[in-house]
């Protein structure tokens, strides 16, 4: 009887217990709850060992119940290597360049020309250090106002051909004869063509063929200038032989001399040579104006001797066969820089003018002094138009009157160098 009673408890209950959509659910969820929780913690209590265990020391090791010893500590990581600075034997300079050394413990000072105050701007260009020439100074022993016999001889025999008649202080220039070549030169890097026209290598007409050009018709062919049709090369001999009185130096680019150049140009001068420059780029501090000095200081490197304005009373101005130039006239857009010389033997040796008077000859003027605008080629007159066209805006100051000037002036330096031996030659031939 009780365990009938108890059945129909238990079938009681369940028959309630599924008529109840809320008390299943909640049992449902309570059982869900134990076994995730309860699985969750099984699994936190017991994890299975990895094979390879870590070590403080950063190194792993196996977990067999008998490990191997622990590895040393690693070396510390390497740095950046950094570059070797020992002293290494030094490759031998390329030809032509030479290494700047010292053998003094004492700071070496350098000194520039009083004429120059600061470097010139160069940017993305090489410096080039030519070896130091061992050719004597050219510097005489004698005093300036005063030739020694054997000098006086050598340049007697370089100079005598120039000019004819005349001379000892007296007469007019204009009554005298001359007979010379003149040449540009053609010199390393630069552009020494910068103020002519070239045709197949050979100068057709500009600068220089306009002012000789003007000097023969002007003086009715007394002053017999016929100009080379090439420009001779500063490093060959030539430069000996053809005997020029000047040697007429222009570009706007900076340049250095080779050694042979140097050579030539020193040994040129001591016979009675001259070295006419001319910048085409005008006025002071540009390219060619810093280079020309350097250069030439290399050729009369004596430290006494640095470029000197040469004073009104000098005899390119007094003494002249243009009187009415009695100083120095504009160049292209203005310019009036003085005229600046290196001497020797008291005498001009380089005479530097940086007005740009070159491209002032391009302008060729006829027997009257007019511009010439005919274009001719015959080793007569050739105009620059694109100088001529472009003189109000780019190349201003230029007019009949300046360029006429410009080339009096230039027969006037012309003249002078062709005479500026004769009365110290004259003298020591007199004692």
């Amino acid at each position: 009887m009780a365990a009938i009673t108890q059945n129909l408890a238990i079938r009681e209950f369940w028959i309630k217990l599924s008529k109840s959509q809320f008390f299943v659910g909640s049992l449902l969820l309570h059982l869900l709850f134990v076994l995730v929780v309860g699985t969750k913690t099984l699994f936190e209590a017991y994890q299975e060992e990895p094979d390879m265990i870590s070590t403080e020391a950063g190194a792993f090791v196996s977990s067999d119940s008998n490990p191997a010893p622990p590895a040393p500590p690693a070396a510390p990581a390497q740095t950046k290597p950094q570059f070797d600075i020992t002293p290494t034997q030094t490759a031998a300079a390329p030809v032509g360049l030479t290494a700047i050394t010292t053998s003094s413990s004492a700071a070496t000072s350098f000194s520039m020309p009083t004429t120059l105050t600061s470097a010139p701007s160069r940017s993305n260009t090489i410096s080039i250090i030519e070896t130091p020439i061992t050719t004597p100074n050219i510097s005489s022993s004698t005093s300036v106002n005063r030739l020694s016999k054997e000098t006086a001889t050598a340049i007697a025999g370089f100079t005598g051909g120039w000019a004819q008649g005349g001379g000892g202080g007296g007469g007019s220039l204009k009554s005298r004869r001359f007979k010379f070549t003149a040449y540009m030169a053609k010199y390393s890097g630069g552009n020494w063509s910068s103020t002519v026209q070239l045709r197949q290598g050979k100068i057709s007409g500009g600068s220089l063929p306009n002012l000789l050009y003007l000097m023969k018709t002007q003086s009715q062919d007394k002053i017999d200038a016929t100009p080379d049709p090439e420009a001779i090369d500063l490093s060959s001999d030539k430069i000996l032989a053809v005997k020029p009185p000047f040697i007429f130096f222009t570009g706007h680019r900076d340049f250095v001399l080779t050694n042979k150049e140097v050579e030539n140009l020193q040994r040129y001068i001591r016979l009675g040579g001259a070295v006419w420059g001319d910048s085409s780029l005008p006025g002071s501090r540009s390219r060619f104006d810093i280079a020309f000095r350097r250069e030439m200081k290399r050729v009369i490197p004596d430290i006494d001797k640095q470029f000197e304005v040469l004073p009104t009373d000098h005899p390119i101005f007094t003494k002249t066969y243009y009187n009415e130039i009695r100083g120095v006239p504009p160049g292209i857009n203005g310019y009036q820089e003085p005229v600046y010389a290196l001497k020797y033997n008291g005498e001009i040796a380089v005479l530097y003018t940086a007005n740009d008077y070159g491209d002032m000859w391009q302008i060729a003027l006829d027997s009257r002094w007019q511009v010439d605008l005919r274009q001719v080629e015959s080793g007569t007159s050739l105009t620059n138009l694109a100088i001529w066209n472009n003189r109000e805006n780019y190349f201003r100051g230029v007019t009949p009157e300046t360029v006429a000037n410009s080339y009096k002036f230039g027969t006037n330096i012309v003249i002078h160098l062709l005479t500026r031996w004769e009365d110290k030659v004259r003298s020591v031939g007199q004692l």
